[in-house]
């Protein structure tokens, strides 16, 4: 509530909820940080980084429990063989003894994370938008129009120039 109050533009807010949620989800599990650090570094002013880490964060059950659903979608396209979930193949991933199919699925998985990105990032993004629209009207005290000017440059100019 307080980005809202500060006058976060709904836009801004909506799309950093839907990179935030979208690379949260992202099948490799520790590297979702990093990925939306890069994320706010390239997308500067049009994203609100407490509000990407935040939904980064949030995300992270939703990641745990998509790993299977891109793994399967990276093997549709490829064509590859169905990989087998066993307790042996993660043990191998764990102790660093993993083997070709291992590397192989997490490939698929990623594929399928980025196959599925773009829609998601659509999607979330058309959900969000309006829910922060409302936020903004109920809660927002600062003008939601970036245009509008608080101050005029006069007025900047006389409270540099010493008395």
């Amino acid at each position: 509530m307080q980005i809202v109050r500060r006058g976060a533009e709904p836009k801004q807010l909506a799309l950093s909820t839907a990179v935030g949620l979208t690379l949260g989800v992202f099948p490799i599990c520790g590297t979702t940080v990093v990925l939306c650090g890069v994320a706010i570094a390239i997308l500067g002013d049009r994203c609100n980084a407490p509000t990407t880490m935040l939904f980064n964060f949030v995300a992270t059950p939703i990641e745990l429990s998509l790993i299977v659903p891109f793994l399967r979608l990276g093997e549709l396209v490829c064509g590859g063989p169905h990989f087998a979930l066993t307790p042996d193949a993660f043990k191998k991933v764990i102790t660093g003894h993993a083997s070709k199919e291992v590397l192989f699925s997490i490939l698929h998985a990623i594929l399928g994370w980025l196959i599925a990105t773009p829609f998601m990032l659509v999607l979330l993004y058309m959900i969000f938008l309006p829910c922060f629209k409302l936020l903004a009207q109920r809660f927002g005290t600062v003008p939601s129009s970036p245009t509008k000017q608080i101050f005029s440059h006069a007025d900047i100019k006389l409270k540099l120039l010493p008395p």
